[in-house]
């Protein structure tokens, strides 16, 4: 695995969400609080069954950007606690 060169670190650095940011965005629909899913592409919303994507650090939070989440994969995209 090769290391980043720093100019393709700081772009790394750029896309990244602020946590800060995270704990006040909510769901467009449900008004309830978002999670980051495991890989950090997404923002979910588990009341609304959502996933929002986050494109280039910003998260896209439209109903028409918006993909449904199966109630059976929703354990899936949200990340392991402990």
């Amino acid at each position: 695995m090769s290391a980043d060169t720093p100019a393709e670190a700081a772009a790394n650095l750029r896309h990244v969400v602020d946590v800060k940011t995270l704990e006040m965005l909510v769901c467009p629909l449900t008004k309830t609080r978002l999670t980051l899913s495991a890989d950090g592409t997404e923002l979910i919303s588990v009341a609304a069954h959502l996933a929002f994507p986050i494109r280039e650090g910003v998260p896209m939070l439209s109903l028409d950007e918006a993909r449904e989440i199966e109630q059976g994969d929703m354990g899936r995209n949200l990340p392991r606690l402990g």
